[in-house]
């Protein structure tokens, strides 16, 4: 048996019971809120009577424990519950939500893919000479740039003092206008991948030096072969096995990242919902938009680890 098909099988058998913690500790911390959904539903001026009949129909006056294992049968056929006034669904908001958060983790990704493999294999390439210095001293400012302030600081510059309309306007699908589509994500984009990038500037560039100075880098280019076919065929796959693992860590910042970004340049995605949930007293939603962000990191960490098993030929096979 391949170690990919063992790493499968023991990712998918511990997901569910990783699920099962993650929703519990969501529903527990949840159950803590002042939060009173019949006074939200019904108002202020609601009687005693009329917000105990609520309570009661809605399952709110039972213990905790079968609360949970309700709310576990609900999610199962897809009902997170409902929220607001108007009683609106929580699962159909995050299903709203949810790809657009997706949609601007995967920018912010390719952005900070982009940047970190030109500048780290260039200062590899140019080590300790002047474009490795810029490069490192790049790398140290995006590290220690927090993508909020760094998206605060782009709202600043681009629309308030230059006057240009980047990142502003309604979401147009991509398919729809692209051009609309990218100006409006390129801004938060930018601002969320740009310090992953630092971080990955540097492993892949430490990663590539230590590729460099081995023994069949030299044989290669002693035997005539280009240096510029080594580095790509051979150096670069080498060398990106550490930052892809390392990638895969980053990929929850950028999702928790892109909650934050999305309330500053007002995207429509699982982080303006969530402030949403937060400002209007709504647990409902909050919990569901918790819970599936949980879960999405959960599942994409198992997706990184398959691809390191695919990506690293000598942990490939047993």
């Amino acid at each position: 048996m391949t170690n990919l098909l063992r790493l499968l099988a023991k990712r998918l058998a511990s997901l569910p019971l990783v699920a099962f913690g993650v929703v519990f500790l969501v529903f527990f911390l949840m159950s803590f809120s002042q939060y009173d959904p019949a006074t939200a539903a019904l108002g202020e001026n609601a009687t005693a009577e009329q917000l105990e009949a609520y309570r009661h129909e809605a399952g709110f006056d039972k213990p905790w424990y079968i609360r949970f294992f309700v709310y576990i049968w609900n999610m199962l056929h897809g009902n997170l519950g409902t929220y607001g006034v108007n009683r609106e669904s929580v699962a159909g908001r995050i299903a709203q939500a949810f790809p657009i958060t997706l949609q601007l983790t995967f920018i912010a990704l390719l952005v900070a893919v982009f940047f970190a493999i030109l500048f780290g294999v260039l200062a590899a390439l140019f080590r300790n000479t002047w474009v490795d210095q810029v490069i490192r001293v790049f790398s140290i400012i995006a590290i220690s740039t927090p993508s909020f302030w760094l998206g605060v600081l782009m709202i600043y510059v681009f629309q308030i003092r230059l006057g240009w309309l980047l990142g502003a306007g309604d979401l147009v699908p991509f398919f729809v206008d692209p051009l609309a589509y990218l100006n409006r994500m390129a801004m938060p984009a930018v601002s969320l991948g740009l310090p992953v990038a630092g971080q990955l500037t540097r492993v892949i560039r430490t990663s590539m030096v230590e590729e460099l100075d081995k023994d069949y880098v030299r044989t290669a280019i002693g035997a005539g072969i280009e240096k510029g076919i080594v580095v790509a065929r051979n150096v670069l796959r080498n060398a990106l096995i550490t930052p892809i693992t390392v990638l895969g860590m980053k990929i929850g910042y950028l999702m928790g990242g892109a909650i934050v970004t999305e309330v500053i340049f007002t995207l429509p995605g699982m982080g303006t919902t969530l402030f949403e949930g937060i400002n209007g007293n709504e647990p409902t939603l909050v919990q569901g938009v918790v819970l599936v962000v949980a879960l999405s990191f959960v599942v994409i960490n198992i997706v990184v680890d398959l691809l390191y098993v695919l990506i690293n030929p000598r942990i490939r096979t047993v």
